[in-house]
């Protein structure tokens, strides 16, 4: 199968993190405008019920999806993996991705230890590659290690999701010892998976630009027709906050930040259910080809112990 047959049958697994994603926002919106009105009404200062109803609802959201969503990105990653080592995925696509990631972690705790695991490692590592460029010292080296730092974030989040798919891979490995070889396959095969890059972040700014600016103009359009609520929204905080921050009192410019939010939210979810995956599959597939064919030795898994803590803690604990 190549790359776009593996996408395609696993769209699925995008589809219900979509609905998922489309529902939990619609939650918190909604327990955000409840408390808002409440506390209006109680307290004459909808603003403290807005809060609250915001980091409800944001508790809320992530209890479930710790229960939930990771379902969806497990089973879409453990399936696009079989597609590239096998060729050809089952029928039941959803029903298999579910099978297999309930047999490899077999409780939720198990997956979040493993992908917590993989994040340390990675992060690690990367925050050595950043402090070069704050090495330099000045705000010129501040500069360089802020948009090394960023780079790395969304390269390390590839790498990630490439680890648990070699987890998967390596069905007949305890999954510790699968995460401390998918770090060791980055290390030395950094070279290889340096080409992916250009894909990570060439389509990555294309989806910034084309999706969230289609929803920035969408989003503005609907915030034109009711411009009497975002002057009073202004006015209340003007009058309820002392020095508030001219986008929350102005209008217009809370408007436009209104409507920047609500790109930026809606790039983030269609991103993260369609364009990611995308990417995802081409940086996958080098991933598990550079390895396969690796002979990983306990010299290798002792190199990176010197290089992260996390690594070498995970080792240890492997060996026991």
């Amino acid at each position: 199968m190549n790359n776009k047959e593996i996408y395609k049958k696993t769209l699925t697994f995008s589809l219900r993190r979509l609905a998922w994603d489309i529902l939990s926002l619609v939650l918190v919106v909604v327990l955000s405008a409840v408390g808002f009105v409440i506390s209006d009404k109680m307290m004459n200062d909808g603003l403290i019920g807005l809060a609250i109803g915001v980091i409800a609802g944001l508790v809320v959201v992530a209890i479930i999806s710790r229960f939930v969503s990771y379902t969806f990105k497990a089973g879409q990653i453990a399936m696009m993996t079989e597609g590239v080592s096998k060729g050809e995925l089952p029928d039941d696509v959803y029903g298999a991705g579910k099978k297999v990631v309930k047999e490899r972690f077999l409780t939720v705790a198990a997956y979040f230890a493993v992908t917590n695991a993989i994040k340390g490692i990675f992060n690690q590592l990367g925050n050595a590659i950043t402090a070069v460029g704050k090495g330099i010292g000045g705000d010129a080296g501040n500069a360089v290690g802020s948009t090394i730092s960023s780079a790395i974030q969304t390269v390390v989040q590839y790498l990630c999701d490439c680890c648990l798919g070699w987890v998967f891979y390596r069905k007949d490995e305890n999954a510790a010892k699968a995460t401390l070889e998918g770090g060791v396959l980055f290390f030395k095969h950094g070279k290889t998976l340096a080409k992916n890059l250009g894909r990570v972040f060439g389509i990555g700014l294309l989806s910034f630009v084309t999706i969230g600016g289609v929803f920035f103009g969408i989003f503005y359009l609907i915030c034109s027709f009711f411009p009497g609520a975002f002057a009073d929204f202004a006015a209340k905080v003007a009058e309820t906050r002392n020095n508030a921050p001219e986008w929350l009192t102005n209008p217009n410019t809370f408007m436009l930040f209104a409507s920047g939010l609500g790109g930026m939210i809606m790039w983030g979810i269609i991103h993260s259910a369609f364009v990611r995956p995308f990417i995802l599959v081409g940086v996958l597939r080098n991933f598990i080809e550079s390895g396969k064919d690796e002979k990983i030795s306990e010299k290798d898994f002792a190199e990176l112990d010197g290089k992260s803590a996390k690594f070498k803690k995970l080792h240890e604990e492997a060996k026991a």
